[in-house]
């Protein structure tokens, strides 16, 4: 089944541009991963300093093996969260229906 993450992110100020050229760099790592379906960033209309990654996996294991990853470890836990993020926040889902 099917595995999703919801990711929020909030920039320190100054770091936006950074988290964007961040965030390009690992959408298109993830999504040569091959149990990646969707990886997807957005950022806010109304705050430029928060962001929403939505992401969907063909399974937990899938998730984890992104996590796990060299580039996911350089960009988001070497980079992001010590030196670029204020907050982060993650909630997982799975479907209630197979699309």
């Amino acid at each position: 089944m099917a595995y999703v993450v919801v990711a929020s992110w909030r920039a320190n100020a100054g770091s936006e541009d950074r988290v964007v050229a961040l965030l390009e760099e690992l959408t298109a790592a993830s999504r040569a991963e091959p149990g990646c379906l969707a990886y997807t960033p957005q950022r806010s209309a109304e705050d430029p300093r928060d962001f929403l990654i939505f992401e969907r996996y063909v399974d937990k294991a899938a998730f984890e093996t992104h996590s796990e990853s060299e580039h996911f470890r350089r960009l988001v836990l070497e980079e992001a969260v010590p030196d670029l993020l204020e907050s982060r926040d993650r909630a997982f889902y799975v479907p209630l229906v197979d699309e």
